[in-house]
C-alpha cells in the first residue's frame, strides 16, 4: 500500500510544480490548474455527445448560481464554485493520505522480522517477543504462525517453596495442544521456564523414540498407547531438583499439510534451542529439499482508511451539489414569505400617488439603508430592477426580468400584472394589487402552517428517543425495587 500512498503524493507534487504560476494557497493553485486543464481538454474534445451533456450541466449550475447571487457574473461564480470544490477535495485526500502513511508507518514501524529471516530478542528482563509469521514454500504451501521469541536467559535467587509451587503448575504448562497427560497425541510443550519463577528446566525422556526432550512426540508409527516417564530438572545455579511425570502417548495420523507444519515447528524449536543465548535467531531456510520464505504477518489497516477517505471525498462532492439545491429551496421559501410584504408596499405606495417606477425605486432606496444588517433575496432583485430602470431599460422589460429572475410563480404573476398595466393601461391596478395582497397573506398563512407541520414531524424522532429514556429511567428503579422485595 505504501506505493499507492507514494503515487498519490507524487501526483500532488506534479500538480504543485505545474500550478506554480497560479494564485492562492497550494491547494487553490492546484485546483486552478485542474480547472484550467479541464477547460482546455473540453475545448479540444471531439465527443459531441459528452460535450452536450457537460454544457447542459454547466448551464443548469450557472442558472442556480445566478439565482442565488444575481449581481456577480455567472462565469466567475462557476469558476469560484469549482475552485472551492476542487481545493476542498484536494485537501481532504491529501490529509487522508498523510493519515494513511502514518497508520502504515505505525503498523510497519514495529516489525520484528529483519532481512526476511532475522528475529531480534529483547534484553534480559524485558520480556518475550510475540511475532506473527507466514512460512511459505513458493508455489506449494504457506502456513501462518504466532511465534514467541523468548528473552535472553538470566539467573537469580529463589526459595525452596517456589519449587513446590512450580512443580504443581508444570503438568498443565507442558500439555501444549493436548487435553491431558493421559491422552497425548500432539507435541508436548516441555517448557524451559515458568513465568514468575527463576528456574531453568531441562527434560529427560524415558523413551526418546516416543518423546524427545524438547517435547516432540513421535507417534506416527505407534500401534497402541504407551506410557512414557518424563523427568523435569529444575536448575538454579548449583541447586537442582527433579520431578517425574507419566504421560500416555497415543497414535495420531497427520495430513500432508499437518506434516509440513509439524516439520516447520520442529525446525523452529531446534533453531530456538541452538540460538537461545544469541541476540539474533536466524529462521530455517529449507524444509527438506524445499526452500522456506519467511514473511511477517503485519496488520496494516491503512488501506481501509484510504477507502474511507475516498468515500468521504465522494460524500463531500455529493454534498456540495446538494447544498446548491438546498440554498435554492431556502431562497424560494424566503421569496414566498416576503411576497405579501412586497405586494402590500406596492399597493400602499401607489395608493399614496406614486407610480410603479417610483414605488420600486423607493423600496430599493429603503433596502440600501438596511442592506448591511440583513440581505434578502427579493430586495436584491428589486435593486437590480432599479439599476435597470436607471440605466435606461424600459419599465416593461425591467418588470418582466424581475419576475423571471425570481423564478417563483407569484412574482411572475405580479410582473405580468405590472407589465400589462404599462402596455395597455388600467384603472383597476390598485384594486388588483390590494386583492393580490389579501390573497398573498392567506397563502403565507398556509405556508407558515405547512412549515410548522414539517417542524413537528422533524421533532418526532427526538421526542420518541426522550420517551424511551424516560421509560428506562422509570422502569429500572421499579424493577430493582420489585426484585429486592
Amino acid at each position: 500500500m505504501i506505493y499507492v500512498y507514494g503515487a498519490i503524493f507524487g501526483v500532488y507534487l506534479v500538480l504543485f510544480f505545474l500550478s506554480a504560476g497560479e494564485d492562492g494557497n497550494p491547494f487553490q493553485k492546484m485546483a486552478a490548474r485542474i480547472y484550467r486543464s479541464r477547460q482546455e481538454r473540453q475545448q479540444r474534445s471531439k465527443n459531441k455527445r459528452k460535450d452536450w451533456k457537460r454544457s447542459f450541466y454547466i448551464r443548469q449550475l450557472g442558472d442556480k448560481l445566478r439565482t442565488l447571487q444575481p449581481g456577480i457574473p455567472v462565469e466567475q461564480q462557476i469558476r469560484e464554485h469549482y475552485l472551492s470544490l476542487y481545493s476542498t477535495l484536494l485537501l481532504v485526500v491529501f490529509v487522508g493520505d498523510l493519515l494513511c502513511v502514518a497508520v502504515w508507518a505505525g503498523a510497519h514501524g514495529n516489525a520484528k522480522l529483519i532481512d526476511g529471516s532475522l528475529l531480534f530478542r529483547k534484553a534480559y528482563g524485558e520480556g518475550d517477543v510475540e511475532v506473527d509469521l507466514l512460512a511459505e514454500i513458493p508455489g506449494i504451501q504457506e502456513e501462518s504462525f504466532t511465534y514467541l521469541v523468548e528473552e535472553r536467559k538470566f539467573t537469580g535467587e529463589e526459595l525452596e517453596k517456589q519449587f513446590a509451587e512450580a512443580k504443581k503448575l508444570l503438568p498443565e504448562a507442558i500439555l501444549g495442544e493436548n487435553d491431558c497427560l493421559e491422552d497425548v497425541r500432539k507435541d508436548l510443550r516441555l517448557v524451559t521456564e515458568l513465568k514468575g519463577y527463576p528456574f531453568r528446566i531441562t527434560w529427560e525422556s524415558g523413551a526418546y523414540s516416543l518423546v524427545n526432550s524438547d517435547g516432540k512426540v513421535h507417534n506416527e508409527e505407534l500401534a497402541q498407547g504407551e506410557i512414557v516417564t518424563l523427568t523435569a530438572r529444575f536448575h538454579y545455579e548449583d541447586w537442582v531438583r527433579e520431578e517425574e511425570f507419566f504421560v500416555q502417548v497415543n497414535p495420531v495420523i497427520y495430513t500432508p499439510q499437518e506434516a509440513v507444519r509439524a516439520g516447520i515447528e520442529e525446525l523452529l524449536r531446534e533453531r530456538e534451542k541452538s540460538t537461545e543465548s544469541a541476540e539474533v535467531m536466524t529462521l530455517p531456510e529449507r524444509i527438506g529439499t524445499e526452500p522456506l520464505v519467511w514473511k511477517e504477518i503485519i496488520e496494516d489497516s491503512s488501506g481501509y482508511f484510504l477507502l474511507l477517505v475516498l468515500f468521504a471525498a465522494g460524500v463531500l462532492y455529493w454534498g456540495r451539489a446538494r447544498e446548491l439545491d438546498q440554498r435554492l429551496e431556502a431562497r424560494k421559501r424566503e421569496l414566498l414569505l416576503d411576497y405579501p410584504e412586497i405586494v402590500n408596499k406596492l399597493a400602499l405606495y401607489m395608493g399614496a400617488g406614486m407610480t410603479i417606477r417610483n414605488a420600486f425605486l423607493k423600496m430599493g432606496e429603503d433596502y440600501k439603508r438596511q442592506r448591511e444588517v440583513r440581505r434578502k433575496y427579493v430586495y436584491e432583485e428589486i435593486l437590480i430592477t432599479c439599476y435597470e430602470l436607471q440605466g435606461g431599460k424600459s419599465e416593461t422589460e425591467a418588470y418582466d426580468h424581475f419576475g423571471k429572475r425570481c423564478k417563483v410563480q407569484s412574482y411572475i404573476k405580479l410582473s405580468a400584472l405590472l407589465s400589462q398595466n404599462i402596455r395597455k393601461g388600467s384603472n383597476d391596478l390598485l384594486r388588483m394589487l390590494r386583492q393580490e395582497a389579501e390573497n398573498a397573506f392567506v397563502q403565507r398563512k398556509n405556508l407558515a402552517k405547512k412549515l410548522g407541520e414539517e417542524a413537528g414531524t422533524k421533532l418526532l424522532l427526538p421526542m420518541m428517543m426522550m420517551l424511551c429514556i424516560v421509560m428506562v429511567i422509570i422502569m429500572i428503579p421499579a424493577y430493582f425495587s420489585f426484585t429486592l422485595n
